[in-house]
Formats: structure tokens, sequence, C-alpha cells
């Protein structure tokens, strides 16, 4: 086993990847299939994507919660990951719009219920002092599984002949596979589960807890979606090959970095990693702001995918170390949450900065809201892992 990563958190990462080959699988089908085969505007598009998203980020919320309050993480993972896997063979028989938009609420659905009870059978699962590099490990076979699934959508697409529903079906094969090595995971046990964690809430959480949630609501308010990053190196002169070549660079960034980060954040403390990822988005989105250049981006692309891989699995982790033990679900639910509900406000404001101001303005405001939130992290939360949760 790999060092630091028990077997557990192997096992999840395994399910992960598996999970997210057959997820992103579908990402550059399904609007072509809902605009060819089913005659949808882009409009709807944007709505059925938009509502699934949404619909995904408030159920980790609550989720996270009713796995704190019922004792049991395992179920929920069950659930959330089948529920995922029945919508592939349901998008290959659906023939109308209304099944398509059933078929993606679904989908997030089972993303809602299970993320958060996976982050905190993670959290169970680990030490404080390999919490980082499990919740790494995790990150790293996660976007591997991103990277691979849209490389496999376009080859077995021309295979098939051109039949988007064959894609589907064929996505629900590991999607399957990675259900069934969920039943493999134990059920760890944990300190205090039952209706003391339900008791959990906003008010009851640790001082420290709380302040990091505000600067996570900093940070996310100007952490605009990745879509920006592509219109920016198409507006600087990159081709769309290039464009994806450098996409390609970004995840595989985020692969290679995801567990080393999570061994720094054991060795150094996960505080000062955090602190170190806000301040290099911050610089990647300043060079993506300022620089007037396409080379450039051949750089900055694989530099974003390594902010990621440093910053969201240590982010979780730092979570968890200011929470107390009963409550893990919870505060990773309102975590994801907060990120999930800044996202719609941060990229519409992206998108004004962009046409009023020009394509600069919104990575200029990103770095100064990561800046800033780096900062207040480091002034605002200070200590050990003791310490902090008090």
């Amino acid at each position: 086993m790999i060092s630091g990563v028990s077997r557990n958190v192997f096992l999840l990462a395994l399910v992960s990847f598996l999970t997210d080959i057959s997820q992103e699988m579908l990402y550059p089908i399904v609007p072509l299939f809902l605009t060819q085969t089913l005659g949808a505007s882009v409009a709807a598009v944007g709505w059925i994507e938009g509502l699934a998203e949404t619909a995904a980020h408030l159920l980790r919320g609550v989720s996270g919660w009713l796995s704190d309050k019922t004792g049991v993480r395992k179920p929920f993972a069950l659930a959330g990951y089948g529920i995922s896997a029945f919508t592939r063979p349901m998008l290959a028989l659906t023939t109308g719009m209304g099944g398509v938009l059933a078929a993606r609420l679904l989908d997030q659905f089972g993303k809602g219920i299970r993320s958060m009870a996976r982050d905190a059978l993670i959290a169970d699962s680990s030490t404080g002092l390999s919490r980082g590099r499990a919740f790494g490990f995790h990150r790293s076979a996660d976007q591997l599984g991103a990277t691979i699934g849209p490389l496999l959508a376009l080859p077995l697409l021309a295979w098939f002949g051109g039949s988007y529903r064959a894609v589907f079906l064929a996505a629900f094969v590991p999607a399957a596979i990675g259900v069934a090595v969920l039943f493999l995971v134990r059920e760890p046990e944990s300190p205090v589960r039952g209706p003391v964690a339900g008791d959990v809430d906003h008010s009851t959480l640790p001082r420290n807890y709380r302040k990091f949630l505000m600067v996570a609501i900093l940070f996310a308010l100007g952490n605009s979606s990745n879509a920006f990053l592509l219109l920016r190196a198409k507006q600087l002169g990159a081709s769309e090959t290039e464009i994806v070549t450098m996409f390609a660079l970004y995840n595989l960034g985020t692969v290679l970095s995801g567990y080393p980060a999570g061994i720094l954040s054991d060795r150094l403390g996960r505080r000062m990693v955090v602190i170190a990822s806000f301040w290099m988005f911050a610089a990647v989105y300043l060079l993506f702001g300022v620089l007037g250049s396409a080379t450039w981006l051949w750089l900055l692309f694989p530099a974003y995918g390594i902010y990621r891989g440093i910053g969201d699995g240590n982010t979780k982790a730092l979570a968890v170390d200011l929470a107390p033990q009963a409550g893990r679900g919870t505060v990773l639910g309102m975590l994801s949450m907060v990120n999930g509900l800044a996202a719609l406000p941060a990229s519409v404001l992206a998108g004004l900065l962009w046409e009023r101001v020009g394509p600069e303005a919104p990575f200029l405001l990103g770095a100064a809201t990561a800046a800033l939130a780096g900062l207040l992290l480091a002034v605002m939360i200070r200590g050990n892992v003791a310490e902090l949760r008090n």
C-alpha cells in the first residue's frame, strides 16, 4: 500500500477514478446529444446543467449532516454512486429533453449524496499525520479519471458509428465497477456519532472553523468558472487544438501534484500549504490577466493545475482539522455549499467584468481576492491542530 494511504482511502480513490472516467465520458457528449439528436437550444443546455450543478451543491450540506446524524457514511456513498451509475443507461433510453433533465438531476443528486459521506470516510480512515496525503491521493486519482474520460469519449463515439446512446451505455461499465469496489470499503469506527453529532451547526462550530469559512467565501467569489480560462486562451490567439492540449496539461498538473502536496501539508502544517495555494492561485490569475501572449499559457495552465492539486485536497483536510470529530460530514458539507453557492455570482461577475471592463478584469479580481484570502488565513488562524479546534 502507498505510504500514508490506508486500504479504505485507496479503495475510495479507485472508486472515484472509475466514476470520473464514466462521468467525464459524458461531459463532451451530452451537449452534442441534446442539440444534435434532440434538437435542444444552447439555452436549454445551460439551464439543464445549471440546475443539475446547483442541486448537487445544495445536497452536499444535507448529506454531510445526515451522515453525522445517523452515524454511518458508507450507505450514503453507496446510494450516491449507485444512483449516478443508473443514470447512464437512463440517458441511453431517453427520447426527450425531460428525460435528459431527469437523468442529469439524478446524477447530480447522487453526487450530492455521496460526496461529503465519501470525504468524511477519507477523514475517518486517516489520522492528523496522514490526512493531507489521504485527501491529496484521492484528488490525484479523481482527476486522473477526469483526464481519461474525455479522451475515451470521442474514440468510442467513432467506434460506435456516432451513436451517443452507445457511449452512454459504455459509460455505465466503469461506474458499475466503481460501485462494486465500494462494497469492499469498511465503515471505520468514529469517536462520536449519532444525535450529538447531529447537533453540530454553525453556532456550535469552533471559532477558527467559522473564520476559515469566511475566508473560503472570499476566495470563492473570485474563483470564476474555468470556462473563462479557455475563453482567455482563445482571445489571446490560441487555436482549439492548442486549448484542448493546454487543458490536458492543467489536468496533468493536478494529477501529479495532489499526493505530494498532501505529504507536504502533513509535514509542514495544513494551514501554511493552503495559504501557499491561495497565493499561487493569485499569481497565476494575475499572469492570466496581464500577459498578452498565448505562449505563456503553456506554463500557466499546468501551473493552475498544480494549484488545484495543492489546494483542493488540503482545503478539505484543513476543514477537518478545524472541526470537532463529531461533525466532519457537516463541516465538509458546509464548505462545499459555500463554494457551490459562490460559484454562480463569481462567474456572473466575471462575465460582466469581461464585457464592460475588459478580458483581463476577472483575472485581476480573482488574483486580488485570493491574495487577500491567503493574508487573512495567515493572520486570523494560527496554532497547531489541537489549538486550531478552539
